[in-house]
């Protein structure tokens, strides 16, 4: 972090679960609780996006979502049922079983703010993170101020599917599993599902993917992340629940998660606003920072 930023790291307790996570600014500012995607640290809320939040006056909180980076890990836990059929039934709105749902991570996010003393906060979600963020605004919405979700969706039936090459890039396991093979695999990922018209250097690729290696490598919680939200369905009973000004950003060339999935969402929350941005696809871009952070301060200004 920068010079002055006080950052405070710790665990929080979600039943018999340890959820790390890293508070920074001054504890007196209005809340920014931020909640990341599918087999996601922290890390990809990158400390350079947290600052500018900062700097707009925001309390910022990030942390690692169960089976993900520093948190409680849950081996042994599976579906139950085969892949293919579950994605069959997801397509079409319906929910499978699952070791732990998208509401199981929602009341992570609600037991991370009971720790840390917060009653309220504005909530922002990408992608999966996304989808928790929905879960929460509906279930908890009592601490909910506004709602930010960044490149997601609210799985309704027959929304288009991923883009061929970038779900089997998500799926596709390392050529190996030294960390060389790990590293060359999530570049590969990143440059796949990334965004065309800001494409970081090879070299930021790897240091990142190198940084999220060596502070927790565990491949399994992704399919268990993936079981989760085949495991709520359609998240639209959310939705019409979602009262709190809210926001839903999207990359024009995301083809993981198509802007159709944003789109459904900002239809089906009452009063919702829509923000595409061309060249975008799925990860937060540094030049976009500044104008993803004024789209998400202009909602937290709306708070009642």
């Amino acid at each position: 972090m920068g010079d002055g930023v006080n950052i405070r790291t710790g665990t929080a307790k979600s039943g018999e679960l340890d959820i790390h996570y890293e508070d920074m600014g001054d504890p007196n500012d209005p809340a920014v609780l931020l909640i990341m995607g599918l087999g996601a640290q922290l890390l990809l809320w990158r400390t350079g996006f947290c600052e500018k939040l900062i700097d707009q006056g925001l309390r910022v909180i990030r942390f690692d979502n169960r089976d993900v980076g520093l948190s409680t890990k849950l081996p042994g836990h599976h579906a139950g049922a085969p892949l293919l059929p579950r994605m069959a039934r997801s397509f079409l709105g319906l929910s499978s079983p699952a070791a732990y749902t998208l509401e199981d991570m929602a009341d992570d996010a609600a037991a991370l703010l009971d720790h840390l003393g917060i009653d309220t906060a504005h909530v922002v979600g990408g992608s999966m993170g996304g989808m928790i963020a929905q879960v929460f605004a509906a279930r908890h919405h009592a601490r909910t101020q506004t709602l930010g979700v960044i490149f997601s969706s609210n799985n309704r039936a027959v929304l288009p599917p991923p883009g061929p090459r970038q779900l089997a890039a998500i799926l596709q396991r390392p050529q190996g599993t030294t960390r060389e093979a790990v590293v060359d695999n999530a570049v590969r990922v990143s440059r796949i599902i990334g965004s065309p018209g800001y494409p970081p250097s090879d070299d930021k690729l790897r240091a990142d993917a190198i940084e999220g290696y060596d502070r927790s490598y565990y491949p399994a919680g992704v399919g268990r992340h993936f079981a989760a939200i085949m495991g709520s369905g359609s998240l639209r009973r959310y939705n019409r629940q979602i009262a709190v000004p809210t926001v839903v950003i999207h990359g024009r060339a995301d083809k993981l998660m198509r802007p159709s999935g944003g789109r459904a969402i900002a239809r089906a929350i009452p009063g919702a606003r829509f923000v595409l941005f061309d060249g975008m696809g799925h990860d937060l871009p540094e030049p976009l920072w500044d104008d993803i952070v004024g789209e998400l301060k202009t909602t937290f200004a709306e708070a009642r």
